[in-house]
């Protein structure tokens, strides 16, 4: 008999917040007051695309494990110099970092997100750490039943333990559990640690007709978006 699913779990960055457009909007309301004008979208494409090289110094054991809002900011200090923006002082950089904490979620989350939360236990399995997810949540409310990923597990997907740490708080066994993003990657990596997935497509996340529509891997479930995704769920 097939194991039945009682929690959902989600990457975040992407699959429930447009990390893209929200980081442009932030990146203006800070820097352009200051005289800079520079294409927002392309600042904010530089930015996230330090994400993975950063967060593989930590996977690789090079450098210690840190919050992703440490890795946010290493970034922002090298990819600053680099739009010629002069130095700033702490406390703007400190807000500036903070953006990540200011995203919005796509449109149809919140409300799937309580559809599914009737019938599932509901968790962020981000790479970003606990204080963002909560400022997240709050921002565009939503409520979960726990904040799981990196902070738990002390690593960054797609290592094995930030998946299988998250069912473990749960105390689920992975069949139990499905993964959900909008990154095939993700979800071939929770596969292999026995977690099903539901794929969400998210076709304008690197800009206009720049995401994955269809997954790229085998997947339990494949959504337009969320809330599609719920409808599959019977929520």
């Amino acid at each position: 008999m097939e194991t039945m699913v009682k929690a959902l779990i989600f990457d975040v960055f992407g699959t429930l917040v447009d990390w893209r457009s929200s980081i442009a909007r932030e990146s203006r309301l800070v820097l352009e007051p200051l005289g800079y004008k520079l294409d927002w979208d392309a600042f904010a494409d530089a930015w996230r695309g330090r994400y993975q090289p950063t967060m593989e110094e930590v996977r690789s054991g090079r450098i210690p494990f840190s919050k992703l809002d440490t890795l946010h900011r290493i970034n922002l200090d090298y990819i600053l110099p680099r739009h010629d923006v002069k130095p700033l002082p702490e406390e703007t950089l400190r807000h500036l970092n903070n953006a990540w904490h200011r995203l919005d979620a796509w449109p149809e989350v919140p409300e799937a997100l309580r559809r599914l939360r009737k019938k599932f236990l509901l968790a962020p399995c981000s790479n970003g750490n606990i204080a963002l997810m909560a400022d997240l949540a709050r921002r565009n409310d939503i409520w979960w039943d726990a904040i799981l990923g990196s902070d738990v597990a002390r690593d960054y997907k797609p290592k094995p333990i930030v998946y299988l740490a998250s069912c473990d708080a749960f105390n689920l066994t992975p069949g139990e559990v499905m993964m959900v993003a909008a990154h095939s990657s993700d979800l071939a990596a929770a596969a292999e640690q026995g977690l099903k997935t539901g794929f969400i497509g998210r076709p304008n996340e690197h800009g206009p007709g720049k995401g994955e529509t269809k997954p790229a891997t085998k997947v339990d479930y494949a959504g337009s978006d969320l809330a599609d995704l719920a409808t599959q769920l019977s929520c």
